[in-house]
């Protein structure tokens, strides 16, 4: 019995440590933000947005994050403008250093899962992203 507690207790805290780098696997992909919190806590919620942000990361923690619209026919139209990312590990977070010509910042991931995606920038702002799903038109049951 002891060691049944035991073990449970180890298991138990060991799915309380924080690990930020199990945040990486889900950051890839289309998202789009669908609110913003203040530092004072006032939130502005996104019910539409008419730009995606694409995010590929590859095995060396670099990639690029690039701003696309979606079009009706469930493309995307997109520029060549782009951010180069590195992802880092620092003190228990996961910090995204952007690089641009223009500009160099960074962000930190708060929480990430399949759908959801929780950013903190040094205002103190946080971005709540959830995975972008494109509008299905063709299951349109409008009568005729």
């Amino acid at each position: 019995m002891k060691r049944l507690l035991l073990l449970f207790f180890t298991l138990l805290l060991l799915n309380c440590t924080k690990n930020p780098e199990r945040y990486i696997t889900f950051l890839d992909g289309y998202w789009e933000i669908s609110e913003v919190i203040l530092p004072d806590g006032t939130k502005k919620i996104y019910d539409f947005n008419n730009t995606v942000d694409y995010i590929k990361i590859t095995d060396s923690l670099t990639g690029f994050r690039k701003k696309l619209k979606p079009t009706l026919t469930g493309g995307f139209q997109t520029s060549n403008d782009g951010e180069e990312l590195k992802l880092k590990i620092e003190n228990d977070s996961l910090n995204v250093y952007y690089n641009t010509p223009f500009a160099q910042w960074k962000e930190t991931i708060l929480s990430a899962t399949e759908n959801e995606l929780l950013v903190i920038n040094k205002a103190k702002v946080r971005y709540l992203y959830k995975r972008y799903q494109p509008i299905d038109f063709s299951n349109d049951q409008t009568q005729q």
